[in-house]
């Protein structure tokens, strides 16, 4: 709204007294002597302030409400403000709590996987430890039987085979 919209706009009625006071106060600004070489005038402090408490009493019931209700309005919008700050500190912390934690949850998943990794080459590297002692015991396994099996086979071929036939024992005569 502009200033020349403010000044044709109609101002609400104020009450009897009360606008036959402020009228009075209007005139008597308005009809002051002008203090020489300069734009302001000269009133009587006193007075002016008698008619400003005159006036002050003059004032309506609603508008002493409307003012206790503003002072009010004001009381619970600090207090919701501060509730709500509470609620952001706390939410805060408890999402700073959260990250913490899953911070602390992933540390322990990836030691645990680390674990497993470990684990699973230490038993590969001892599977295959077993495996190669195991080789070499059934090879010289093996190397010792084919010996014997060797050994059998011509001890065999030795029972088998015809002995000379024995000399007869001289007689006597």
């Amino acid at each position: 709204m502009t200033d020349q919209e403010a000044q044709q706009a109609p101002t609400p009625p104020v009450p009897g007294r009360l606008a036959e006071l402020l009228e009075e106060l209007i005139t008597e600004i308005g009809n002051a002597r002008a203090v020489p070489l300069s734009s302001n005038v000269m009133i009587s402090q006193e007075d002016m302030l008698d008619r400003l408490h005159e006036v002050a009493e003059e004032l309506p019931e609603e508008l002493r409400s409307a003012r206790w209700m503003v002072r009010e309005r004001e009381s619970y919008i600090a207090r919701t403000n501060e509730r709500a700050q509470e609620l952001v500190n706390r939410a805060k912390a408890e999402s700073e709590q959260l990250i913490a934690e899953n911070y602390i949850v992933q540390e322990a998943v990836e030691e645990a996987n680390s674990l497993i990794r470990n684990a699973e080459a230490e038993a590969r590297r001892i599977r295959l430890e077993a495996e190669d002692y195991a080789e070499r015991h059934l090879a010289e396994a093996e190397s010792i039987l084919g010996e014997l099996y060797r050994y059998v086979t011509e001890a065999r071929a030795e029972l088998h085979t015809a002995l000379p036939a024995a000399q007869e024992p001289p007689v006597s005569q």
